[in-house]
């Protein structure tokens, strides 16, 4: 899952986001609405988290704007401003939740959990390729009902396969969906993932199998045996 993180606070900004990307998630980090108008418009992102006040205004207006445009994508105010006026303000503005700071990091991560699992009701709860079974709440793969043990970059990885199953996903799609601004990527980095990823698969046995597609990217489909 990839998150659009809006913060001015340096400090917040690292403790939110080290705790979100140990989880498995991939941070863009902004301090501007301007700077996340901007990332918005050139990426993809599964949840907006948004400080409120930053230093070129109040991004409950940016997001009620996002709104009447017809942006759906989930949003979630994390803020200081905790009078029940703000929150009613943050909700009605088109937030799907609102906490306020200072707040666990694992209370954090739970409630983006909960809102990123609602814009999903019309999506397969469990994803399947042949024999291979993966559930993307739980973070967990089988293959045949066993389990076995993926990293989470791995687990991030199968699940954008998978629900593209059959189909290619170039490198810059996974690139985008697994990791953020920042995170230092090189070149043959997705191929040392697929890599491993394929080497587990294959100790297990299972009978789907990933392709190459030289020059454009890779898909996952269950291999037919005659």
């Amino acid at each position: 899952m990839r998150i659009l993180f809006l913060e001015d606070n340096t400090q917040n900004a690292e403790i939110y986001g080290a705790h979100l990307r140990k989880a498995g998630y991939a941070i863009d980090h902004v301090v501007t609405i301007d700077d996340a108008a901007t990332a918005l418009r050139s990426s993809s992102y599964d949840v907006l988290l948004l400080d409120r006040q930053v230093p070129d205004g109040d991004s409950r207006v940016w997001l009620s704007q996002l709104r009447k445009d017809g942006l759906t994508t989930p949003a979630l105010f994390m803020t200081v401003r905790d009078a029940v006026e703000d929150r009613i303000e943050g909700l009605d503005a088109g937030a799907d939740d609102y906490v306020t700071k200072p707040v666990a990091s694992a209370e954090l991560e739970a409630r983006l959990r909960a809102i990123l699992r609602r814009p999903q009701d019309l999506l397969p709860q469990e994803l399947s390729c042949g024999d291979l079974s993966l559930d993307p709440t739980n973070r967990q793969a089988s293959v045949s009902g066993h389990l076995f043990k993926l990293s989470k970059r791995e687990l991030m990885l199968l699940e954008h396969l998978m629900r593209r199953e059959g189909n290619v996903v170039t490198k810059e799609a996974l690139n985008d969906g697994l990791y953020g601004y920042g995170e230092e990527v090189t070149p043959n980095t997705i191929e040392v993932c697929i890599s491993r990823l394929r080497k587990r698969l294959d100790a297990t046995g299972s009978n789907a199998k990933i392709h190459t597609i030289r020059g454009v990217g890779y898909l996952i489909r269950e291999r037919i045996i005659n």
